[in-house]
């Protein structure tokens, strides 16, 4: 799932050391918001009642699993300017807890050497992206343009192949997808930037554009996390 994206910010105005605040703040938000994910996930993967309780019983729970991880983004997207920083920050943990519920499914079915050995080399992926979508002295402008059309395509064709069930549309998506969220990952980065100095010029709270990014860059890292997953994850 990923945060609806706007046109690009250009012209950072606000002081490089109050942008490194908040750069700074958005990358302490986001590795709690997935320690928090780890940590429930793995909490109800280890125990069978739990997980037979979530994903045994009845499937509406996961529905409404899935549908308040949706409300949670959309309201942090479309409000967070509105909310309070303590608000928003509240909302970023819930969101993170939720998905920890049901990403418990993927530590059950892969073991955790696997998951351990993945969430490392997304780790390096993801550090190298995001620290060139810093420094860059180029406007990933058009190259995110590009990257949207295509993750709106791999949107598409993930929920065709759910029918479809076709092994070879299944890794053509899967290194497609790797290299559609490793690009991500550098454009978010810069326009986290652009945004802090935009955001602070304009008045908004470090808070408010913190968490923001850090949901950006939580969700650009679990689903390469979990794409790359297909790929090194060794079943029980």
């Amino acid at each position: 799932m990923q945060l609806p994206r706007s046109q690009s910010y250009t012209e950072p105005i606000a002081l490089e050391g109050d942008v490194n605040v908040v750069i700074s703040q958005v990358y302490l938000l986001m590795t709690i918001g997935l320690m928090i994910t780890a940590v429930v996930a793995a909490t109800i993967a280890g125990n069978p009642q739990w997980m037979l309780s979530i994903f045994g019983t009845s499937p509406f729970l996961m529905i409404g699993l899935f549908v308040g991880q949706i409300v949670l983004v959309v309201v942090l997207s479309a409000a967070i300017s509105k909310l309070s920083p303590v608000v928003a920050t509240a909302l970023f943990v819930l969101y993170s807890a939720l998905n920890g519920v049901t990403m418990s499914a993927i530590f059950w079915i892969y073991t955790d050497a696997s998951i351990v050995s993945t969430f490392l080399i997304t780790g390096a992926t993801f550090g190298v992206m995001s620290f060139i979508g810093l420094v860059t002295k180029r406007d990933l402008t058009k190259l995110g343009g590009i990257l949207i059309m295509a993750l709106i395509g791999f949107a598409i064709a993930s929920v065709v192949n759910i029918f479809l069930k076709s092994t070879g549309l299944y890794w053509v998506l899967t290194f497609g997808g790797i290299v559609i969220f490793v690009g991500l990952v550098a454009w978010d980065t810069q326009r986290i930037k652009q945004m802090a100095a935009m955001g602070i010029a304009g008045g908004r709270s470090h808070a408010s554009i913190a968490v923001m990014g850090a949901l950006r860059l939580y969700l650009d890292f679990i689903n390469l996390f979990l794409l790359l997953l297909r790929i090194f994850g060794r079943r029980r």
